[in-house]
């Protein structure tokens, strides 16, 4: 432990806030993106944030140093985002909301009706730090919507323990240490774990997403712009894989394959629904703020839709609420054109 980290130390032990503040700083992006993979919820995840640090400045007394501070900061985080899972404070399912469109048939049930969207803009400094070999996956990867949804139903602990094990490479005997239990006791839960995870997550001989900000991302998201702007279901039908998901948190269902995808985008723009789409980037994958394009006046933001490639196609789409709008500095509602 360096000279200046333990006199920081020793001036936030005695009170000085500004010597805890510059302790914890570097650590405080990188904590809240361990919350929301824990959490799935960005406003759990702010939540939680701010509890591990009231947790950190109220128990610094108790750190002796033998681990490094940021894994105590972990362990403090990960033990605070465990009771915010048992406490169940999840945002309640919500009933189809769409005005003047009738629900289609759903084909599928969503399970993770408190997912929420990450802005990428606070994803730097967050999932850049250097990891070690038993690292298992990206730091991009893993906090992709469907790496994150997969998390969510797992049981608590075997979340805590592969993400602390799996992405943050951290050591069976650290993990052991952060939730109280045995290193057998942490391998047996990451096995199983990891055999959950693999069921849910797309199978490993799927085609890759193109890299963020290349030609063929960008190629691809400004053909979906064109098609959900003119509401060209013909141009639609040929960026979608065959299976196709979109689902609509805190909306419990949604619809699976192509056929059923188009019928259910056909019936938005049937209804007259037109749309304006403003780019931006959620959970490192291209999203949209959608504005309802009204005959007159202001247009009005209905959602957020985050699109998930594989190859040069879109084989999910995930609608948000308005209310996430200014988590990405978008506005509520647009000037009329």
């Amino acid at each position: 432990m360096s000279v200046v980290t333990v006199d920081l130390i020793s001036r936030a032990r005695a009170g000085d806030r500004d010597a805890f503040g510059e302790l914890t700083e570097p650590y405080v992006r990188e904590l809240q993106v361990h919350c929301y993979r824990m959490l799935g919820s960005f406003q759990d995840a702010e939540d939680a944030l701010q509890d591990t640090l009231l947790a950190a400045w109220q128990g610094l007394s108790g750190f002796e140093g033998r681990a490094s501070l940021r894994t105590w900061l972990y362990r403090v985080a990960t033990n605070r985002c465990l009771d915010a899972r048992r406490s169940a404070r999840r945002r309640p399912a919500k009933e189809w909301d769409v005005p003047n469109v009738e629900q289609p048939e759903w084909t599928r049930l969503g399970e993770v009706v408190w997912l929420e969207p990450y802005p990428d803009a606070l994803l730097e400094g967050g999932i850049d730090m250097p990891l070690g070999p038993e690292a298992r996956y990206e730091q991009t990867e893993a906090v992709s919507l469907a790496f994150v949804t997969a998390l969510q139903v797992l049981p608590p602990r075997q979340l805590a323990a592969l993400v602390l094990r799996d992405v943050l490479a951290f050591h069976a005997s650290e993990v052991a240490d952060m939730l109280d239990s045995t290193v057998e006791s942490v391998n047996s839960a990451l096995k199983r774990a990891r055999a959950s995870l693999q069921r849910r997550l797309p199978p490993t001989e799927s085609e890759p997403p193109p890299a963020a900000g290349s030609p063929a991302e960008v190629a691809l998201a400004a053909s979906f712009v064109r098609a959900w702007e003119s509401a060209d279901v013909g141009a639609l039908v040929g960026l979608l894989t065959d299976d196709v998901f979109i689902s609509m948190p805190p909306m419990p269902f949604g619809y699976e394959g192509r056929d059923v995808v188009v019928r259910f985008c056909a019936s938005l723009f049937g209804a007259g629904r037109r749309f304006d789409l403003v780019p931006t980037r959620a959970n490192g994958q291209p999203a949209f703020g959608a504005y309802l394009r009204p005959p007159a006046g202001s247009r009005h933001g209905t959602g957020l839709y985050v699109l998930t490639l594989t190859g040069d196609r879109i084989c999910a789409m995930t609608r948000f609420e308005h209310s996430v709008l200014p988590w990405f500095g978008l506005p509520r509602s647009l000037p009329s054109r």
